[in-house]
């Protein structure tokens, strides 16, 4: 995904258009579609800002619900693998899920899960 245009950009592409330009004009003059005037024009009317939406994955997902319960089983079965915990969570929860979903949620709880020789 793309950056959004600058505030700047958007504040005078807006400033033509209440100046008397057309959108086309105000597009052309500032090299930018006409859409993008027109939803410049739209956003400060309906919202009275021209401050662009935010980008990216707000983090809720299937897992979400569950970071605790799987924090707490794994501190119960520090031994337990990805695909177990996979299987478990689609038995008692009803989370189908792929074992990578599984394996990046563990990382971002900051739990590692490799194998480790038992320690003596």
């Amino acid at each position: 995904m793309g950056r959004p245009h600058p505030v700047e950009l958007r504040a005078r592409a807006l400033a033509l258009v209440t100046q008397g330009n057309t959108h086309t004009e105000a597009a052309r003059r500032l090299c930018v579609s006409i859409k993008f005037v027109n939803d410049m024009v739209r956003l400060k009317r309906e919202t009275g800002a021209l401050a662009p939406k935010p980008q990216g994955n707000p983090g809720r997902g299937k897992l979400t619900g569950v970071k605790d319960w799987v924090q707490r089983r794994i501190s119960v079965r520090p031994d337990l693998t990805i695909d177990e915990l996979t299987a478990e969570l689609a038995s008692e929860h009803g989370l189908h899920v792929h074992r990578s979903s599984v394996g990046r949620l563990l990382l971002r709880l900051g739990l590692s899960h490799k194998k480790r020789p038992a320690s003596a």
